[in-house]
C-alpha cells in the first residue's frame, strides 16, 4: 500500500477510522463508479487507489459519510468532517442532510447547570454583603433596599458581546440593546433579513452577512441559560418540521419579522439634513428576538449555527467540483485502458452485490 503521492511525492499521512485503507486525512469516493483517492495536502491532486484496494474502504467511507451530521451537498459532490479529523468527499447525488440535533442536547443543558451556579453564587454573595453591612453599619437600610436597582442599572449597561464590523469597527453591545434587538423583513430581492440594534439616536440596521453574524453571535448571549431537556426537544422539533435549517430561518422571518417602517417626519440629524432610514428610530415591540418563546429562542441559535458551517463547506466544495472532474477523467482512462479485461463486470459485480 502507497503511502506518498504519485504527483509530489509527499506524504499522505494516515486516519485511524478506515481500518481497510489507513492511508490518507481526505479521502474521495464515488460509488457508483467504483473510485477512491486520496487527496495530497500538499499538492492537492487527487490520487487514484488500486483497484484491488478500493471496495471495502468505499463501503466504509459511504457509511461514515451517512452518519456524519456535518455534511453539505451539491448536485454532485459532497463533503463531510469526521470528528476524528478525517475528511470525506462523496461523488454522486447528495443524500438528505440530517439535522445534527444530538449536538445541542449536552450544550444547552452544560449551559443551564452554570447558570444556576453563577446565579446560586450571585445569591450568596448579596447576603453576606447584606450580612456584612447590618454588622458594620456600612450600609443602610435605605441602600439594602436600592440594592436590587443599583444591580439592574448596572447589568443593562454591560457590554455583552462585541461584534467587528465590515468596516473594521467594533460594535459593542450592551445588555439592554440585546432585550430590544428586533429582526426586520429585508427589501425585495434581498436575502435573509435586517437586524435593527437601538442607541442613543436611535436605531442601526445590518443587513446580508453583517446581519446573520451578528444575530448569531448574540443568540449565544441571549440562551446563555441553556435549557431543560424538554425545551430543548421542542426547538429540535420545529427545525425538523421545516426540513432544513434554512426553511427555519426563512420561516422565523416571515412570521414573527416586522416591515421597517418610516416615521411619519423626516428626522434631521447634525448635518440638517434628513436621517439616512437606517439611523432612524422605528416603531418597536414587534419582532422582538427576546420576545421569542424560549424553544424558538433556542431554534433560531441552532439553525444559525448549522447555517454558518454549511457555508463554510461550500466554500470548498466549489474548488473541489473542478478538482474532481479532471481527476475523474483519469480514473476512467485508468480504470477501462490499463486494467485487465473484466474490469468493468468485476465492478458491476460488486455493485449489485453491495
Amino acid at each position: 500500500m502507497w503511502t506518498h503521492c504519485m504527483f509530489c511525492h509527499g506524504d499522505l499521512g494516515r486516519n485511524e477510522v478506515i481500518e481497510d485503507f489507513p492511508v490518507g486525512r481526505r479521502l474521495a469516493f464515488d460509488a457508483d463508479r467504483g473510485r477512491l483517492w486520496v487527496i495530497c495536502r500538499k499538492c492537492e491532486r487527487w490520487n487514484l487507489t488500486p483497484l484491488e484496494e478500493r471496495w471495502e474502504a468505499i463501503e466504509s467511507c459511504e457509511r461514515l459519510f451517512r452518519e456524519t451530521r456535518t455534511r453539505v451537498s451539491t448536485d454532485q459532490i459532497g463533503l463531510a468532517r469526521l470528528s476524528e479529523g478525517l475528511v470525506l468527499i462523496r461523488i454522486g447525488a447528495p443524500q438528505r442532510p440530517e439535522f445534527a440535533a444530538w449536538r445541542y442536547g449536552d450544550q444547552f443543558g452544560r449551559r443551564r447547570k452554570k447558570a444556576i451556579l453563577v446565579g446560586g453564587a450571585a445569591v450568596g454573595v448579596l447576603g453576606v454583603a447584606a450580612v456584612a453591612g447590618v454588622v458594620t453599619g456600612a450600609i443602610s437600610g435605605v441602600m439594602a433596599a436600592q440594592s436590587p436597582n443599583l444591580y439592574n442599572a448596572w447589568a443593562h449597561q454591560r457590554v455583552v458581546a462585541k461584534f467587528r464590523m465590515s468596516d473594521g469597527r467594533v460594535l459593542k453591545i450592551k445588555a439592554m440593546q440585546l432585550e430590544r434587538a428586533q429582526i426586520f423583513r429585508p427589501d425585495e430581492g434581498e436575502p435573509g433579513w435586517k437586524l435593527g440594534i437601538e442607541h442613543k439616536k436611535g436605531r442601526d440596521l445590518f443587513r446580508g452577512d453583517e446581519a446573520f453574524l451578528l444575530t448569531s453571535r448574540m443568540m449565544a448571549r441571549v440562551n446563555r441559560a441553556g435549557g431543560r431537556k424538554g425545551t430543548v426537544q421542542n426547538a429540535v422539533a420545529q427545525i425538523e418540521a421545516a426540513r432544513h435549517p434554512e426553511a427555519f430561518l426563512a420561516g422565523l422571518v416571515e412570521e414573527h419579522a416586522v416591515t421597517p417602517a418610516p416615521p411619519r417626519y423626516p428626522l434631521i440629524g447634525l448635518t440638517g439634513k434628513p436621517l439616512a432610514p437606517e439611523k432612524q428610530t422605528l416603531s418597536g415591540g414587534k419582532g422582538s428576538v427576546a420576545l421569542l418563546d424560549k424553544p424558538t429562542r433556542l431554534a433560531l441559535e441552532m439553525a444559525l449555527h448549522e447555517e454558518q458551517e454549511r457555508r463554510a463547506l461550500e466554500g470548498e466544495l466549489s474548488m473541489l467540483e473542478e478538482a474532481w472532474r479532471q481527476a475523474e477523467e483519469v480514473a476512467a482512462i485508468a480504470d477501462d485502458l490499463l486494467l485487465p479485461e473484466g474490469t468493468d463486470e468485476f465492478i458491476e459485480r460488486h455493485r449489485t452485490a453491495g
